[in-house]
C-alpha cells in the first residue's frame, strides 16, 4: 500500500492511493474529489471513472464531476426548508430551484488533508468547515470526507459531520463510471442491479414529487440485473422525460448482508458491488443530449458516457417526510459510509 502526492495546480494537491494488487484511485483537495480509478485488465490499465487532467478543467467543463456534493445533493423546491418551525431560504442556482448545495458549494472549495498508510489500508481525509449562512444554510457545519482503498480492492467513501447549530445535510458524491474505460461508449450495455423495490417519480423540473412507485413491470425493475439501454429505448414517460435516468431508488434495507447495488462492464470484465448505509441511491445516466461532446483525457464525454450511483437520503426529504429527514441537530454527529468493492 502506498500514496503518493504531487500538485494538481496551483494550491491544489493530487493524491494516488495503490494497493498491492495495482489498483491506483486518485483524490484531489479540490472540491475532496475523486480524479481517477484505474484497474489493470489484461496487462493495460483501464479507466472506470471520469475525469479531467486539470483543475482548469473541472471549472470550465463540470465542476461537479467526482466531486463532494452539500450541503445538500439534488434538488430542493425554490431553495426553502423549515427546521423546527423557522423557515430558510437559500442560494437559488437552476430553474428557480437549488441544486447541489447552491452556487460554488462544496465542489469549488479547497479542503484540508491527512493521509494516512498501514500495510492494508490508504487513506486520504479532506476536511471542510461551511461557514454559517453560506449559500444561506445554517450554522458552522464541520465536514470530514475519507476515501480509503484496501489490499480487498475495496475502495469507499465515508463522511462525517457536525454543527453547532441545527442545520440540514445531505451529502453523496458525484462520481461517473464507465467500466468500459472510455466516456465516448455509452453505458448502455453495462448491467445494472439495484436492490430497491420502489423509486421516486419526478416533475418536469426534476423535483421528486413526494411519491414511491413500484418497479414492478416497469424500466426501473434492476431488481435483477439488465441492461441499461432499456431505460434509453423504452416508453416510459418517466425516462423518456430526461431521456434515461435521474432518479432516486430507494434501497431494501431488509437484508444487511446483501449488496445495495452491482455494475458490470458491458465487456464483463470488470464490476463493482456498492454497498451503502444511504437509505437511497439516485442513479444518473449522464443525459446532456444527443450534441454533447466534451474533450476528456485521451477520449471524449458523450451524451450517456457514464453513470452516477449517488448515495443519499432521496432528495425532497426536507418537504416529504416519508423519504427520511436530512435535519441535522445542533452537536449531532453525522456518519455515512460507501463501500464499492471492485471484480476485475
Amino acid at each position: 500500500m502506498k500514496i503518493t502526492e504531487k500538485s494538481f495546480g496551483k494550491l491544489v494537491k493530487l493524491y494516488t492511493l495503490e494497493n498491492d494488487q495495482g489498483v491506483q484511485l486518485s483524490v484531489t483537495d479540490f472540491g475532496a474529489r475523486i480524479v481517477r480509478l484505474q484497474v489493470p485488465v489484461d496487462g493495460h490499465y483501464r479507466d472506470l471513472v471520469l475525469g479531467f487532467n486539470t483543475v482548469e478543467e473541472y471549472l470550465e467543463k463540470d465542476h461537479f464531476m467526482g466531486a463532494t456534493i452539500g450541503r445538500v445533493a439534488g434538488r430542493i423546491a425554490a431553495g426553502k426548508f423549515n427546521i423546527n418551525g423557522e423557515n430558510y431560504q437559500v442560494d437559488l442556482n437552476e430553474n428557480g430551484n437549488t441544486l447541489h448545495g447552491g452556487s460554488d458549494s462544496f465542489e469549488t472549495k479547497i479542503w484540508e488533508s491527512k493521509k494516512n498508510v498501514t500495510d492494508e489500508l490508504a487513506t486520504v481525509t479532506f476536511t471542510y468547515t461551511s461557514p454559517a449562512n453560506e449559500n444561506g444554510f445554517p450554522g458552522n457545519l464541520n465536514v470530514a470526507v475519507t476515501y480509503s482503498l484496501d489490499n480487498a480492492n475495496g475502495w469507499s467513501v465515508d463522511y462525517k459531520a457536525y454543527s453547532d447549530v441545527s442545520t440540514v445535510f445531505n451529502p453523496t458524491n458525484h462520481v461517473y463510471f464507465n467500466l468500459d474505460g472510455d466516456p465516448a461508449k455509452s453505458v448502455a450495455n453495462h448491467d445494472l442491479q439495484v436492490e430497491a423495490d420502489y423509486y421516486a417519480p419526478l416533475d418536469k423540473n426534476k423535483l421528486t414529487i413526494g411519491k414511491k412507485q413500484s418497479v414492478e413491470y416497469s424500466t426501473f425493475d434492476f431488481r435483477h440485473s439488465k441492461k441499461i439501454a432499456e431505460v434509453f429505448e423504452g416508453d416510459n414517460t418517466q425516462n423518456r422525460m430526461v431521456d434515461g435516468l435521474d432518479h432516486p431508488f430507494l434501497l431494501n434495507k431488509n437484508n444487511s448482508q446483501k449488496i445495495d447495488a452491482r455494475l458490470v462492464s458491458s465487456d464483463g470484465r470488470v464490476a463493482i458491488d456498492l454497498t451503502t448505509s444511504s437509505p437511497a441511491i439516485v442513479v444518473f445516466t449522464a443525459n446532456f443530449g444527443a450534441d454533447f461532446n466534451v474533450p476528456m483525457r485521451h477520449s471524449t464525454f458523450n451524451n450517456h458516457g457514464g453513470i452516477t450511483l449517488e448515495t443519499q437520503v432521496t432528495p425532497g426529504a426536507e418537504r416529504y417526510p416519508k423519504f427520511g429527514s436530512i435535519i441535522l441537530n445542533k452537536d449531532e454527529r453525522y456518519h455515512e459510509h460507501t463501500l464499492f468493492s471492485l471484480e476485475f
